[in-house]
């Protein structure tokens, strides 16, 4: 393709496309299906991001979250520069790593010890490593819909408990030896739970069950207070380990997290996005019996370079304190609320196939469904709703997660002028429709 007469995000794009895979590190930003070209930024701050071409948009992806306070927010980006003056690296421990993990443990009851990692997907990846070395069994359980990264054990699609219990990769290159212990069931489905633990054969082999307290990468789907206590109950009952994946839902709902709103503890907890401030972070703790089998002290390995890197444990630290601000997370709260509720009066009085889901600081507006309870109630979704709904909103400046099975994300940053602009723009495409 000619470069001549692109705008400069597509002259970018299509640079980087004859370097970089795809033409980006992630496939989601590649706008596939959407019919525009992908967002090249340049710049973010509060909760507004430039484009290459300046462009501004007011931005509702956060980094995936990950920006509790916005882009580039003045105390973090202060501490995280005194911090990288002072080397930005050493594959050495250092004495951030213990002030941000006793933050951590302090704040959640289900956390007695903690690693730190640099991505989601090690820290779920060694969790699943840990809950079978724990228990010396095989099997790990996770719900169809639910992303805990792209680790291989993880990449499955599978049937609805003991009568569909082959599971089938959805990657290529993930060979069916490795898939084939991990089985995938329906969320929020308490029956089928039941019938797989009271299996007499399934019952003896699960190491671990795997689960996100608020899905949020199938759209903001929150599990049922009852689901979480059945599956705490089973996993006690035959001594499996249950996993908590909290990498979006960790400290976006509450100090807690979600097993604080659910008043839950589980055995492990994954934590991300949040715990690095902006920076990548990520990490996994839980109990001590559980986590003393971890190397050194145990036999389950994990290293990484990177890993409890000191700038982002410095971002994250200073993340966490602001966020313990009295009265913050009733103010994201109220944030959220103020798109939500006329958003959802507007859905209702145009009687639309459409319905929006939230918890605190993150929604999903799903086009074609009433309501989202599991994977399966996605299958009525409209995406060709939702991508004249995309490009309604990326034309008039709001740039939201570019996905129709993704969350929206507001911090602590967000105007109340961009919340009500946005909420209009929202109203105004439910009118029109």
């Amino acid at each position: 393709m000619s470069l001549l007469n692109l705008t400069k995000s597509q002259e970018i794009f299509e640079k980087s496309k004859q370097v970089i895979a795809g033409g980006v590190n992630s496939p989601v930003r590649a706008f596939i299906g959407l019919g525009v070209d992908p967002l090249i930024v340049e710049k973010g701050k509060g909760d507004t991001i430039w484009d290459a071409d300046g462009k501004t948009y007011i931005d509702y992806c956060m980094s995936w979250g990950a920006l509790l306070h916005g882009h580039a927010p003045k105390t973090i980006v202060e501490k995280a520069k005194r911090r990288l003056e002072d080397g930005s690296s050493f594959g050495i421990a250092t004495s951030i790593e213990p002030e941000l993990a006793n933050q951590i443990v302090n704040l959640m009851p289900g956390i007695e010890e903690l690693r730190f990692v640099s991505s989601g997907t090690e820290a779920t990846m060694t969790a699943a490593r840990l809950a079978r070395g724990y228990t010396g069994r095989s099997l790990i359980i996770k719900f169809n819909g639910h992303y805990h990264g792209h680790a291989d054990l993880f990449l499955v699609q599978a049937g609805s408990g003991v009568s569909q219990v082959s599971s089938t990769s959805c990657s290529e290159g993930v060979p069916h030896d490795i898939v084939k212990n991990t089985l995938s069931l329906p969320f929020n489905d308490l029956e089928k739970v039941r019938q797989l633990f009271h299996d007499p054969y399934y019952s003896q082999q699960i190491a671990g069950v795997i689960v996100e307290p608020i899905a949020a990468n199938m759209g903001v789907v929150p599990a049922a207070q009852e689901f979480l206590e059945l599956l705490r109950v089973e996993t006690n009952r035959i001594g499996a380990v249950l996993i908590f994946d909290e990498v979006i839902s960790g400290f976006r709902v509450g100090l807690q997290s979600a097993q604080g709103l659910y008043d839950i503890d589980p055995d492990l907890t994954c934590l991300g996005k949040i715990v690095g401030g902006g920076f990548p972070a990520a990490a996994f703790g839980g109990k001590k019996k559980v986590m003393e089998h971890l190397a050194p002290t145990g036999g389950v390995y994990q290293a990484g370079t990177l890993s409890g890197n000191p700038v982002a444990m410095q971002a994250g630290l200073e993340t966490l304190q602001l966020a313990m601000r009295m009265g913050f997370y009733e103010e994201l709260e109220a944030k959220t609320r103020l798109i939500t509720e006329p958003v959802r009066m507007a859905l209702q009085d145009r009687n639309l196939d459409a319905c929006l889901q939230e918890a605190v600081g993150m929604f999903t507006l799903f086009w074609g469904p009433r309501q989202v309870r599991c994977f399966e109630d996605l299958k009525q979704l409209n995406k060709e709703r939702f991508k004249q709904f995309f490009c309604y909103l990326l034309e008039r400046g709001v740039y939201f997660s570019p996905s129709p099975y993704e969350a929206c994300f507001i911090s602590a940053a967000h105007t109340e002028e961009h919340l009500i602009n946005t909420r209009d723009l929202l109203i105004e495409f439910i009118k029109d429709i």
